[in-house]
């Protein structure tokens, strides 16, 4: 089977995982009881665990895959990888309608050179079409050269000065169709948005519930709104990032390392790892950070609001405007502004992922950031670290292809597919539980003691007593 049948769209589930030497494509059945859900291997895919014929349900999958998952999940080092599809299926979940799309911006200045090069920049990255951001980017490397080349505006009839108002207009709209998809999350329904909100707790601390030998979790999003923040906050996670303050924090290059601990009543030695904490990177940045006389600042903005514009008036805040606005690409004036946080986010990215006996998991990521590629390509050149890919869809073939280019697929695990890589069949399925639960280990050595002292007595129990166990685990 080839690349480009696993990207046919009737093959409804990609799964690889364990000692798979490549992708099962499972394909959906037609059961007869209502909302019942069963797969069969699909024709030319090759199976070591499933015969040809037979039905595989969600229980089965299970047993395959959650064991794998949680093995998995407690690395030496973790990170998550977070794109755009799960704030799409937060939004869902909580107003049972897809996110606002952000739509191409139109400008007067320059228009079809802009045009031109966002489409000739999204065919480079393997996108179809160019987007907004794409726009964004080319109209500031516009911007900035006229800037250099400092042509004087009257030569161009005022056509800069112009143009820059626009590409201020067109971010103020940006960051606006930001705030309006997390509008429509917390004006929801109660008992929806209360469902979704449960979810998306139990989604992040299945990642989240490390125990204390081991390194934080490391949490990367390119997202500009702040649906992770929101769960964390929930979830009662603290979230580790490099702004210092309360009023308004700033962005430090020395808050990298900074932990929480504590010691234990009545105990000497080294502090232990607080609990419910994690480390979080928005490696495009977000829709509340500010370029305030060259620094960046996080300023407050409601989970809610549907405009940007009154905080920006906030005093304290300088001469704020949407060109400020640190959402990737940024418009900061100068090369050194502009590269300053973005720089260090990934750096932060590569620091983290590119370790032995480190797992990434992504889910909801595309794979259209070259950048991000970059790093994940580089961390699979070391045999110990591992990539798990979680995604509800693949409609532009780029996961395939990526898979593919990577060709560690010893090192890769894919979950793909409008169940696998779903956020409720996860959360409900497959996912670890999301608690650091010592009793259920202690349990399964129990478990494991008594079938070895039930197997001297009377062997001819020993086959049914394991098989019991091995559901119980």
């Amino acid at each position: 089977m080839t690349t480009d049948d696993l990207m046919e769209p009737e093959h409804d589930q990609i799964l690889k995982s364990r000692d798979d030497k490549s992708p099962v494509v499972l394909k959906r059945l037609k059961s007869e009881a209502e909302g019942e859900i069963a797969y069969k291997l699909a024709e030319g895919s090759n199976c070591s665990w499933l015969s040809s014929g037979e039905i595989v349900r969600p229980d089965k999958l299970r047993q395959r895959i959650e064991p794998w998952l949680t093995a998995l999940f407690q690395s030496e080092h973790f990170g998550l990888l977070l794109g755009s599809g799960l704030t799409h299926a937060v939004h869902w979940m909580a107003a049972n309608k897809s996110l606002p799309g952000m739509s191409s911006a139109t400008f007067t200045e320059f228009d079809s050179q802009i045009t031109a090069e966002s489409k000739r920049s999204a065919e480079a990255a393997n996108r179809e079409v160019g987007n907004i951001e794409d726009q964004i980017r080319v109209a500031n490397e516009l911007l900035r050269g006229l800037d250099i080349l400092s042509i004087d505006d009257k030569t161009l009839g005022g056509r800069t000065e112009k143009f820059r108002t626009e590409l201020r207009e067109v971010l103020a709209n940006f960051a606006s169709s930001i705030l309006v998809g997390e509008n429509g999350i917390v004006t929801a329904s109660k008992e929806t948005l209360e469902n979704a909100m449960n979810y998306l707790v139990s989604f992040l601390m299945s990642f989240a519930s490390r125990t204390g030998t081991r390194d934080r979790l490391q949490i990367f999003t390119t997202n500009y709104d702040r649906c992770i923040e929101l769960g964390a906050e929930l979830a009662g996670l603290h979230l580790l990032d490099r702004f210092v303050g309360s009023l308004a924090p700033i962005f430090r290059s020395s808050r990298l390392d900074v932990d929480m601990h504590y010691n234990p009543p009545g105990i000497r030695g080294e502090p232990r790892y607080v609990e419910g904490v994690a480390r979080f990177i928005k490696l495009h940045g977000s829709v509340d950070w500010l370029n305030v006389d060259g620094s960046i600042r996080r300023f407050g903005v409601p989970f809610g609001a549907t405009s940007i514009g009154p905080y920006l008036e906030a005093p304290g805040l300088g001469k704020a405007e949407p060109l400020r606005l640190m959402i990737y690409p940024n418009s900061a004036k100068d090369r050194e502004t502009a590269a300053y946080p973005y720089v260090e986010l990934f750096r932060d990215l590569a620091a983290a992922t590119c370790r032995p006996n480190s797992t990434l998991i992504t889910f909801g990521y595309s794979f259209g950031d070259e950048h991000i590629n970059r790093v994940i390509e580089d961390m699979l050149t070391i045999p110990s670290t591992h990539l798990v890919v979680m995604s509800y869809s693949d409609p532009l073939g780029r996961i395939m292809k990526t898979y593919q280019q990577l060709g560690r697929h010893a090192q890769i695990t894919l979950l793909i597919g409008n169940h696998l890589g779903d956020f409720r069949s996860l959360v409900d399925n497959y996912l670890p539980k999301p608690a650091i639960d010592k009793t259920t280990f202690r349990m399964a050595e129990l478990l494991k003691a008594r079938w070895g002292t039930n197997q001297k007595d009377d062997p001819a129990e020993a086959p049914a007593q394991k098989k019991d166990e091995g559901a119980s685990l």
